[in-house]
């Protein structure tokens, strides 16, 4: 079991926390019934001296017993005028004054507790050797204390135990997890787990299913993208088929204009699927700087000029300088460049479109507008989806554009924080705004 895991850390600490409260139970209860073990010694030293007193003569039957060896106490009586009269059992050195009540007495380096009761015509002592005294009292305090000692493998295993049943939740969350494959994406179990735990999973119930919409968009997109790769490289097929065939070179001249134009159909459609990618949400953050949204128009309206002349739709800007906006430069100048570009297309030819810049409020705002068919109401909220394409011009027309550059734009505008809308130009066509925060 690794340090680094919980169960190792929890177990750990309920090791040391046990540790302590043994320690501090142990030292307390050794002094404690040492105390106690002290204050018995001395009434026991009391009582034998006020039984002494009490009873005015020692029998001989308990003059024996008084005299053991292995009794530890020590009776010696005197006469008023300090004349020994009594001891119980010779020793080398052996209190030679009394002091009445309990009291300490040093003889020749060894230490005695005494307890002295005087009668009008003597004086009684019972002595017993501190040393013998503290040693049964140090015995009678370790016996206390041995059931902890008993009692510390049982409360270990007690904590493995528990630290074990802690982390189980945790356990059953990886079993789970590690048993399921890539596809496997459906929220886990939360029924029954710890207060502790359920946030943990939770949070990952949250990204999974963030991953599943995420490989949904995912897999809808390379299904709507092989869909529609497929129709142009069919008709590229074909074209190339009919440029083999052409039997004059003014059909293989058509032929080979059809087959250029059609690559280029198809560049665009590839280029705006990239594009489309790279702003779908999940990606990387964008590096958002200041810039002059009124400055990078223009550079954008200089990049359409080409389309705009070929077309012969006039262009127009208006705008404040500098109208100062939080964009990344390339992510910014691509979803200016599609909203434009959709004008241009989509607009009359021949026809006009125009562009304002404003700064009301301290919110940034570009007007894009032109004299095209429009959009109905009905339809506009549509036309942000992906290879959604409108017929406007009734039935047996044909549609217009790969049904992306709206959706790019609106993927675009939402990672830096602005909003697109859709409403009636002044020029009888589509107006598209473009709103940051």
């Amino acid at each position: 079991m690794s340090l680094n895991s919980m169960r190792a850390r929890l177990l750990l600490s309920l090791l040391a926390l046990l540790a302590a409260a043994a320690l501090v139970m142990g030292a307390s209860s050794y002094r404690t019934v040492l105390a106690e073990t002290e204050a018995l010694f001395d009434y026991q030293l009391r009582q034998m001296a006020l039984a002494l007193r009490d009873q005015g003569e020692i029998a001989p039957s308990q003059a024996r017993t008084l005299g053991d060896e292995q009794l530890d106490f020590v009776v010696q009586i005197w006469t008023a005028d300090g004349r020994s009269i009594y001891a119980s059992r010779e020793h080398a050195n052996l209190p030679a004054r009394a002091l009445l009540g309990l009291a300490e007495i040093n003889v020749g380096g060894q230490r005695w507790r005494t307890f002295s009761v005087a009668t009008p015509g003597r004086v009684i002592q019972v002595a017993q050797p501190v040393q013998i005294r503290q040693k049964l009292a140090a015995a009678a305090a370790l016996r206390s204390v041995l059931p902890l000692l008993w009692l510390a493998p049982l409360l270990a295993l007690l904590g493995w135990w528990l630290s074990a049943l802690t982390v189980a939740p945790l356990r059953a969350v990886a079993a789970e997890v590690s048993q399921r494959d890539a596809q496997a994406l459906a929220a886990l179990p939360t029924a029954g787990l710890p207060d502790e735990v359920a946030p943990l999973v939770k949070a990952l119930n949250a990204l999974l299913q963030r991953l599943g919409s995420s490989l949904d968009q995912q897999r809808a997109f390379v299904a709507d993208a092989a869909h529609e790769l497929r129709s142009p490289l069919t008709a590229l097929k074909l074209q190339a088929q009919l440029l083999q065939r052409a039997p004059t070179e003014a059909d293989r001249a058509a032929a080979m204009a059809a087959l250029t134009a059609g690559i280029e159909r198809a560049a665009r459609l590839v280029e705006q699927l990239l594009a489309l990618a790279r702003a779908e949400p999940g990606g990387p953050a964008l590096a958002l700087q200041t810039l002059d949204l009124s400055e990078l128009v223009r550079g954008v309206m200089a990049d359409c000029l080409p389309l705009a002349l070929a077309r012969g739709t006039e262009l127009s800007l208006q705008a404040e300088a500098p109208v100062q906006v939080q964009a990344e430069p390339a992510a910014l100048a691509m979803l200016v460049r599609n909203l434009l570009d959709n004008a241009v297309r989509h607009g009359k030819a021949g026809g006009q479109v125009e562009l304002s810049v404003t700064n009301t409020e301290g919110r940034a705002t570009l007007w894009v507008d032109d004299d095209g068919p429009g959009i109905p109401p009905q339809d506009r909220e549509r036309v942000f989806d992906r290879f959604y394409r409108r017929n406007p011009g009734g039935a047996g027309q044909s549609t217009i554009g790969s049904g992306l550059g709206l959706a790019i734009a609106r993927n675009l505008a939402e990672q830096h924080g602005a909003s697109i809308s859709l409403g009636d130009s002044p020029l009888g066509g589509l107006r598209v705004s473009l709103t940051f925060a």
